[in-house]
């Protein structure tokens, strides 16, 4: 890996990478290595798109951005590097989360029961 431009972004590679030796789960370092190639093809995934595909509930992980594109009635948590405004306000008026990759590694090291979708 070329190190990143954005210090964030190495830190959380090398973060994910980490947390997925230690406890041996490879949900952490398949995200790292889609964080890993160029940001233009990071995911981008509007709330539409969670709204049809995610189960009300779940907890989504987007390797990339999330936007605010369509419609959200579902209580979701999702974790991603990064949201539009209009996205992380749709999700909170559903009832649900916008957090960070780096929070949802600490609420839940062992990565069970999370989606990833993009």
């Amino acid at each position: 890996m070329g190190e990143k431009t954005d210090p964030r972004v190495g830190s959380l590679i090398r973060e994910l990478k980490k947390l997925s030796k230690e406890k041996g789960v490879r949900i952490w370092k398949d995200v790292a290595e889609r964080l890993e190639g160029p940001r233009r093809n990071w995911a981008e995934v509007n709330v539409s798109k969670l709204q049809r595909y995610a189960r009300d509930g779940e907890t989504v992980l987007v390797p990339g951005k999330v936007l605010g594109a369509g419609r959200l009635e579902k209580r979701l948590i999702v974790a991603a590097y990064s949201f539009s405004r209009s996205a992380a306000e749709k999700i909170r008026a559903a009832g649900g989360e916008a957090i960070s990759i780096e929070e949802l590694m600490e609420r839940n090291p062992s990565g069970s029961g999370v989606r990833i979708m993009g």
